[in-house]
């Protein structure tokens, strides 16, 4: 991201800015979404099985938000 003030910012730098924002905000609620799953507090495995798990937890996640 660019940084100084909005005002002085040319239109490309803002636009960029504003795409940056929008995936930050994005990743930090994913974040928060893995954080308020209790199953991975506690797990204890392989970070192959982690991720497929991971993967498989959000799937079903997804599909009951809809």
């Amino acid at each position: 991201p660019y940084r100084g003030r909005w005002e002085k910012l040319s239109a490309g730098q803002q636009a960029v800015n504003r795409s940056h924002a929008k995936v930050r905000a994005l990743v930090e609620q994913a974040i928060a979404t893995l954080k308020s799953w209790r199953l991975l507090r506690k797990l204890r495995c392989s970070t192959t099985r982690i991720t497929s798990l991971v993967q498989a937890v959000l799937t079903l996640h997804l599909a009951s938000s809809d």
